[in-house]
């Protein structure tokens, strides 16, 4: 039987510990909960930091470098929704900005600015940090609390307005600091008082002007008596919220004659002051702008540079003061992150404007390049396009691939070494190894590069243009998006390109879009090689007849020919037409042979059994061998015509079955990669016979 409405919502509440979020109780009751976990009193950098922390790391090494994985990036909460991938170090420099700064070492008086090129995952960054201090608002380790005015009586209609029950503070600020100035020391040193671990208490700051009025004009009216004043106090807990605007602002520029620094610090409610008689009254302020708002939590500057001077200005006081200027009251103090993100072209100006000294000077940038290894970003595009939204059409191994792989090529710059390309900067870049080149020469590539990852192709071009493809197959029926398609995609959209107007850039990345194919072209190859030549049996008739005439030629002896019973000389085209496979040398043939002699030797006195998979070099051979004698008997170039007889067609058959199993591919793209590795042995068959 169903739940009914009822029940359904009962469990809903009990599961998400709704009560807990409504939690209200005295001043007292307040100072119970913080003597029992003082972290509930921490400061916005503090939370922020912990929220971070709270998901867990992970320490590795990279090039000898020792790095830094924050789980929290991974948005682990949204099943990875909005997961920033290869920002490792960016990542890295912000935590321990938000560590200085919950450690009270000066960061914290800073405005936070992320700054890189359009699509580097700036928003995101900003984005994750605003949902995640939602949450951790929610869970018992970032439970955050706030108080209310109360006059349930009504007997304080004169101080608090007619009618008035309950006036919330409008910055849902910290209870502490409804404690004069005069016993916060004392109050302190009693709640610190035997604490566990290294956090303390610390009461910084100063009530808003409302809370400031109330306080002071309930003293008055109960003659000092603190006790009676906090009889009005009641505190409760509550949960961040942007949409709510709770504990999180967002600022973005809009037109200038549309919007003024009210939108910053608040305004007046004209219709409080005909009831309150001045419009320098608290009580008739609306204290709603983002920096108010955003109390308690962070305040996201969108293209803060792109605001205007006066915007600015206010940058400079909430950061280093931490107090911003309502209109008409004295500065007011806030607690929160400040974070902005900018592009580069915005942050020239600000370096070039000397009137901006101040702000630059309270600012801490942090670099979000675009990602430069290959394994990273492809990531992203195997994030948003997968087998849900596909409808019908599938992608193609190594489509996405290449489309990141041209992405890395546009942002990487060009090699300072002769003999280095880009691909092969991307590969060592990658995690690849090539002949000499070590970790340290990797080292030296980063250092040399001064602008990597700040320019180039941004993924959201990437991200258009895989999306184009996909549609464009559900158009025609195609079934598949293969590496092609996309590639012509990508290069078809650089003629109107809205960021690139250098031609010369864009034929550089035109002629990266040929290396791209080109490996592709090598990749594909491999694989339809190896498809081919995976005859386990065939593999292992060719291995033992290699090494029974390798042994005859060491040992200077004849083999048995199997066929005829006569003694025969070693079969020398037979050795060299595998040895020439992996490059061993007319002049190194000899070693070779005998190391092979010595390794089978060395296994048996272990007592165990050579398998030509335990020598790397050896079974590459074997399979490049093997693939230029099936390939003939398979006749793979009959592909590019149209009949092909039942033998040949039984054998094609085979390899797309292992394409398919072994290396993902479908039906579709399975044929499509067959048909095109065809042509290009077609092709090499007509240059052959020129």
């Amino acid at each position: 039987m169903s739940a009914t409405f009822k029940e359904l919502i009962g469990s809903l509440q009990n599961s998400e510990n709704f009560k807990d979020y409504t939690w209200t109780g005295s001043f007292d009751d307040y100072l119970a909960l913080v003597r029992e976990n003082p972290k509930i009193t921490r400061n916005a950098y503090q939370r922020m930091y912990d929220m971070i922390m709270s998901k867990g790391s992970n320490e590795y090494v990279d090039v000898k470098k020792q790095m830094v994985h924050y789980k929290f990036f991974d948005d682990p909460d949204n099943d990875g929704k909005d997961a920033v991938f290869g920002a490792d170090i960016p990542l890295m420099k912000l935590v321990n900005v938000l560590r200085s700064a919950a450690l009270g070492y000066g960061t914290e008086k800073r405005v936070i600015l992320l700054h890189g090129p359009v699509g580097s995952a700036k928003s995101t960054i900003c984005r994750l940090l605003k949902q995640g201090l939602e949450r951790y608002s929610k869970a018992d380790e970032g439970a955050i609390y706030t108080f209310d005015w109360v006059d349930e009586a009504g007997d304080c209609e004169e101080i608090f307005g007619k009618g008035v029950k309950v006036f919330p503070s409008p910055m849902h600020e910290e209870p502490l600091l409804l404690i004069p100035e005069q016993l916060r020391q004392g109050v302190m040193d009693e709640l610190n008082r035997g604490a566990k671990g290294e956090f303390r208490i610390n009461i910084s700051g100063e009530l808003c002007p409302p809370s400031r009025y109330f306080f002071r004009a309930l003293m008055e009216k109960y003659h000092g008596d603190i006790n009676k004043v906090f009889n009005h106090v009641r505190v409760k807990r509550f949960v961040l919220s942007e949409a709510d605007r709770i504990g999180i602002g967002t600022f973005q520029p809009k037109d200038e004659k549309n919007q003024d620094s009210t939108e910053l610090t608040g305004d007046l409610n004209y219709r409080k002051i005909a009831e309150y008689g001045s419009d320098s009254d608290p009580r008739a302020f609306n204290f709603d702008g983002e920096f108010n708002v955003a109390n308690r939590g962070m305040i996201e500057f969108v293209e803060v540079l792109k605001l205007d001077v006066a915007f600015l200005y206010d940058l400079l006081g909430a950061s280093q003061e931490h107090r911003v200027k309502p209109k008409k009251f004295a500065q007011t103090h806030i607690d929160e992150v400040i974070i902005g993100h900018t592009n580069e072209p915005e942050y020239r100006k600000l370096q070039d404007n000397e009137f901006m000294e101040a702000l630059r000077d309270r600012t801490v940038k942090i670099d979000i390049p675009y990602i430069t290894k290959l394994k990273d970003e492809t990531q992203i595009y195997k994030k948003d396009f997968n087998s849900r939204i596909l409808r019908g059409v599938s992608i193609a191994p190594h489509t996405i691939e290449m489309a990141g792989m041209w992405a890395i090529l546009t942002r990487l710059e060009k090699p300072k070494k002769a003999n280095l390309t880009r691909l092969q900067k991307l590969k060592l870049y990658d995690g690849k190894t090539l002949p000499n080149y070590t970790e340290d020469n990797i080292k030296e590539l980063r250092k040399e590069a001064r602008r990597e990852g700040l320019d180039g192709m941004s993924p959201r071009y990437i991200q258009d243009k895989i999306s184009n493809s996909i549609v464009m197959a559900q158009q025609m029926n195609k079934g598949s998006v293969n590496p092609f398609m996309v590639l012509n995609e990508l290069e078809s959209g650089l003629k109107h390109h809205s960021l690139l107007s250098n031609e010369d850039q864009k034929q550089d990345y035109r002629e990266l879009l040929s290396v791209v194919k080109q490996e592709y072209e090598e990749i594909i190859k491999s694989e339809v090689q190896r498809a081919i030549s995976a005859d386990e049996s065939a593999l292992q008739r060719l291995c033992a007849n290699y090494i029974d005439n390798v042994k005859a030629y060491t040992q200077k002896e004849k083999v048995r020919n199997q066929y005829t019973g006569s003694d025969e000389e070693p079969d020398e085209r037979l050795m060299r037409s595998i040895e020439e496979k992996i490059e061993i040398p007319e002049s190194r043939k000899d070693d070779f042979r005998r190391e092979i002699m010595n390794y089978i030797g060395a296994l048996a006195v272990d007592g165990r059994k050579f398998d030509y998979k335990t020598n790397e070099r050896l079974h590459k051979a074997l399979e490049l061998k093997l693939f230029e004698d099936q390939k003939d008997s398979i006749k793979l170039t009959s592909l590019v015509s149209s009949v092909v007889d039942k033998d040949t067609q039984e054998k094609i058959d085979i390899v797309k079955t292992r394409l398919i199993k072994d290396f993902g591919y479908d039906e579709i793209s399975a044929t499509d990669v067959l048909h095109y590795v065809a042509s290009i042995f077609a092709r090499g068959d007509i240059k052959d016979k020129k």
